[in-house]
């Protein structure tokens, strides 16, 4: 089944994404604040977390109000957390799309936000992406952020088997290793609630729909507000 479901997701998502040209610093621009209701009742001061990564932080045929940013930050702020989610996801973006325009699109915050997620590495198994390749651009952009002091959180992914146990074991340990490496709170696989419930996926069986992002908000809601430092 697992087998079956993955290289279905990931042979309709290289015809999803195939097509996207590669990021800019321009495409980095993009980078924008939900925009979610501002009446819940929230404390503390106010926790700004870069949301970087694909399509799948992208709201990829959806409206924006129903991605993941979005999602995460009502879910933040319903928990009385004062969340404001800034969504910088590019669809079709590589771990080396992204590192191309990561330091870009920290440099044009008005601040350093308190935690950044970095969701990166499935288009990297689209294009057959060495691990090795994959980690170092990971690895580039969790330095950049621990430069800047901003604390990270890694949203994993998983290789498909029939890329072989080797590619397989490097590509799923590379999360983990650099978690361990660089002090950064770790989700194993992001996709770990929906991957096997075709009902949660779009028609080209590889994005979510708005309810799949509910439950990957729900699935992740508690390690990003573990992953934000105390407020002083």
């Amino acid at each position: 089944m697992w087998r079956i479901i993955i290289c279905g997701l990931l042979a309709a998502a290289l015809a999803a994404c195939g097509g996207q040209a590669p990021a800019t610093q321009e495409g980095s621009q993009n980078a924008t604040e939900t925009a979610v209701p501002d009446d819940i009742a929230v404390e503390g001061p106010e926790q700004r977390i870069l949301a970087f990564g694909d399509s799948l932080f992208a709201a990829y045929g959806l409206e924006d109000h129903q991605g993941y940013p979005a999602q995460l930050e009502q879910a933040l702020r319903a928990s009385g957390i004062n969340a404001r989610i800034i969504d910088a996801g590019v669809s079709g973006d590589t771990t080396a799309a992204g590192l191309q325009r990561f330091a870009f699109t920290l440099d044009e915050l008005e601040q350093p936000p308190e935690l950044a997620i970095i969701e990166l590495g499935g288009n990297d198994l689209l294009r057959g992406v060495s691990p090795e390749e994959s980690k170092a651009n990971l690895e580039a952009m969790l330095q950049e952020l621990a430069k800047r002091d901003v604390p990270a959180l890694l949203m994993g992914m998983r290789a498909p088997p029939n890329y072989g146990p080797e590619f397989q074991a490097q590509f799923d340990g590379m999360y983990s290793d650099l978690a361990k490496q660089y002090d950064a709170a770790l989700v194993p696989f992001f996709l770990e609630p929906i991957y096997d419930k075709p009902d949660l996926f779009q028609s080209d069986r590889i994005h979510p729909t708005a309810e799949g992002i509910s439950q990957l908000v729900a699935f992740t809601r508690d390690a990003v507000k573990d992953a934000l430092p105390e407020a002083d």
